[in-house]
């Protein structure tokens, strides 16, 4: 039988702050930010309703820790100091509110469209079908300095930690793609060269930060040219390697079988559940909708995050807490609807585009 109450169980980390509970809040592109990077109102209201609805840790979306890393429109920054104001107001209401405070750093990298910033993307390799630029060894080199400085500027706006993201797609799981990274210097080729920028990334983050900083890293085992043998081989590297305090595993589906044949007699999270952690501690994303599976996955992991269900709720682990049974709101809901959970109107748009997501108005 599934316990409920381990979803309210305490859960430390190696460095940095226990969360209260075992619910995060999944870090989730909204297009809310002003165009400069800068934090807006309602980007700020959005996230610290979350943290006032009860989530352990309330992570925000992919912040980019370069002007060139920019993914999306209304995307908050972290690349400069004039980021500092927002981001310092941000930390400040969601720890008063005893969760714990987080800032996902990103970099589209050859996902960045052009017509946002102004030039040709960036790529480990050149990129026809993204029309990219392959990064010399220099920018190499100054893209993990401004991850590091990122994680810096975060600690400095009183951020409990920070998470790389190194899923979907995006610039560090770029080069940890065998398809996209044919380099051959010292960042390419291998599986050791292309994970080396994650690798050194957390090395000197953990350096630059104080000692009771908490540092996350996110991954995802399919698409993008991604192998599952190599994912899970990085990630046992870094689940012991005692330079991250979690590992957020990004499935999109939880429950889905593998891509890759031979790995197809079990679910993905097994594949990573099975692993040894050492200190760090393991949690999953991927349509993670009502209490009760939640818990059932607390079995295999140590945590999970919720991303629709938390844009659903912003009161999700309070509801869950007082009724086991609690099932979120079917879909589609009204706009209506999700600006009382705090949605604006940009990211009522940028959800529209979720087939079945938010009901049709009519004419």
């Amino acid at each position: 039988m599934t316990d409920h109450a381990a979803l309210f169980a305490p859960l430390t980390f190696a460095h940095g702050p226990a969360m209260k509970n075992r619910l995060m809040l999944a870090p989730l592109t909204n297009t809310q930010s002003h165009a400069d990077g800068k934090l807006s109102d309602e980007e700020f209201k959005w996230l610290v309703m979350r943290a006032e609805g009860g989530f352990g840790l309330t992570m925000t979306c992919a912040a980019h820790v370069q002007r060139i890393g920019q993914g999306f429109p209304g995307q908050l920054g972290i690349w400069s100091d004039d980021h500092l104001p927002g981001l310092t107001r941000l930390a400040a209401a969601i720890k008063a509110n005893d969760s714990v405070a987080v800032v996902q750093l990103h970099h589209a990298g050859m996902r960045s469209p052009a017509e946002i910033i102004g030039e040709a993307p960036v790529c480990p390799s050149d990129n026809e079908e993204f029309k990219a630029r392959a990064l010399t060894g220099e920018e190499v080199l100054q893209l993990k300095a401004d991850f590091v400085a990122a994680a810096v500027r975060a600690q400095k706006a009183g951020f409990d930690g920070v998470e790389f993201h190194g899923a979907h797609g995006y610039i560090l799981c770029q080069f940890l793609s065998a398809e996209i990274n044919t380099r051959d210097d010292e960042w390419g080729g291998s599986l050791d060269n292309r994970a080396r920028l994650i690798h050194e990334i957390l090395i000197e983050a953990r350096a630059a930060c104080r000692p009771d900083f908490q540092i996350g890293l996110r991954l995802s085992p399919e698409r993008f040219g991604l192998k599952m043998a190599e994912i899970r081989r990085v990630a046992g590297m870094l689940m012991t390697s005692g330079l991250i305090d979690y590992l957020d595993m990004s499935l999109w589906d939880v429950g889905k079988l593998p891509m890759e044949e031979e790995f197809a007699d079990k679910s993905l999270i097994d594949w990573f559940a099975e692993l040894p952690r050492g200190d760090c501690r393991l949690g999953v994303a991927g349509k993670i909708m009502d209490p009760a599976y939640a818990a059932a996955l607390l079995e295999k992991v140590d945590f999970v995050l919720l991303g629709r269900a938390a844009i659903l709720h912003h009161d999700w682990p309070l509801r869950a807490a007082a009724d086991a049974g609690f099932k979120p709101v079917s879909l589609p809901v009204t706009r209506a609807y999700l600006a009382g959970e705090g949605l604006s109107p940009a990211f009522q748009d940028y959800m529209a585009a979720w087939k079945g997501f938010v009901a049709e108005e009519a004419a």
